[in-house]
């Protein structure tokens, strides 16, 4: 969820009758006299947004880097992470109103894994998150943008749930396509065919009666009946390419993350 850290005061008109409902004029609003009225609405000042955490929430999350040693890349936890930022890899964009992703193409990998990634891990009341979808409710709700991509294999994962050792359903952008991707790859659902490089999109993916589904732009995109346990929610930039695929090490893909939101029910 969004988090704003200090207010600013604005003050915005809004039309009213010449005799406002005096219910109305209490609170926030202010009425004039002669019709219309003041409301006070709080903004977050740009200034006071200096890392990642003052944008989003990121208490029941952990960071894994594209640095470190191979194998073992670097991770970073709450309460470290509410202060922290990489500015290559992990910070605010330069309006301030997005966190940027970077991972690169010969970046360091986990242990499991041959592909970089500068990626959030959900976690739950400071441990490993780990859910099913055969009962209760479990979604994630972000807007985001991917902006740069390799050019050899342009492919990044930007959202995805993972279980146990293996993936669950990744959304994944290749070139122009946006997917649905599941059945470790063999399986595929096209969410937008013709995803253009910097337009920010909403995406929720909701996992509930041994099913998930994948809303688009506020659209049923993608429906997959699949159960299981052990699940959790990542969002980042996963890059899908390294330079045995062909692409130079610095090549990278970037994600930006505007607003993220986990809720689990009951």
């Amino acid at each position: 969820m969004s988090r704003i850290p200090s207010l600013l005061a604005v003050l915005v008109t809004v039309a009213l009758p010449p005799f406002p409902d005096p219910d109305l004029c209490a609170g926030a609003f202010v009425c004039r006299p002669g019709g219309g009225a003041l409301l006070e609405q709080a903004l977050p000042p740009i200034s006071d947004l200096q890392v990642p955490a003052d944008l989003i929430d990121l208490g029941d999350w952990y960071l894994t880097l594209p640095t470190g040693e191979e194998g073992d890349p670097d991770d970073v936890y709450p309460p470290d992470l509410g202060a922290f930022d990489a500015d290559a890899w992990f910070r605010l964009n330069d309006t301030r109103d997005g966190v940027v992703f970077r991972a690169n193409a010969g970046g360091v990998t986990t242990e499991n894994s041959d592909y970089p990634r500068s990626e959030l891990r959900e976690m739950r009341d400071g441990e490993l998150a780990s859910w099913s979808n055969e009962t209760g409710t479990h979604t994630m709700s972000l807007r985001q943008a991917v902006t740069r991509l390799p050019e050899v294999k342009p492919h990044v994962v930007t959202a995805q749930i993972h279980g146990g050792d293996d993936d669950v359903v990744l959304v994944r952008l290749e070139g122009e396509e946006l997917l649905a991707e599941y059945d470790d790859g063999d399986s595929s659902i096209v969410i937008d065919p013709a995803y253009e490089l910097g337009t920010p999109y909403d995406l929720r993916i909701t996992a509930a009666d041994g099913r998930i589904e994948i809303f688009y732009n506020g659209d049923l995109a993608a429906e997959i009946p699949r159960s299981g346990s052990g699940w959790y929610f990542k969002t980042g930039a996963y890059v899908q390419s390294n330079p045995e695929r062909g692409d130079d090490p610095a090549a990278v893909a970037e994600v930006v993350l505007y607003s993220l939101e986990v809720e689990h029910s009951p």
